[in-house]
């Protein structure tokens, strides 16, 4: 279960930085070049409105990188890792079917941030 935080609750920069986040990772999913100018426009779109400069960080930030690649990554990096390894090899877990995961990620709560209030 993930944890909700509501949106309101969120600092100027933890709204903006999640504001970009978000814009990134749709313009990922519709396999667009991650801009400067494309994340505004997502933005501002979804009516909320970052400091000026953000979107420029993160486009400069993911250019030439392979986001899929990053955020398949995330869960295999540091220390967590090995945990996460050791649990998985524990005898007499099962394994979560694949539907069963596929269905959970389309279900996402993006806090009210992008006028989602049925959280």
């Amino acid at each position: 279960q993930m944890a909700t935080v509501a949106a309101s609750t969120l600092s100027k920069q933890e709204h903006d930085e999640l504001c970009c986040s978000y814009a990134a990772l749709l313009l990922h999913d519709d396999d667009q070049e991650i801009s400067e100018e494309k994340i505004a426009k997502v933005i501002k779109a979804s009516g909320n409105e970052v400091e000026s400069y953000w979107p420029g960080l993160f486009s400069k930030a993911l250019e030439g990188q392979d986001v899929a690649k990053l955020l398949t990554a995330i869960g295999s990096a540091g220390p967590a890792a090995a945990p996460a390894a050791a649990a998985a090899a524990a005898p007499g877990e099962k394994k979560e079917d694949k539907k069963k995961q596929d269905e959970d990620a389309g279900d996402v709560d993006m806090g009210g941030l992008f006028g989602d209030e049925d959280y």
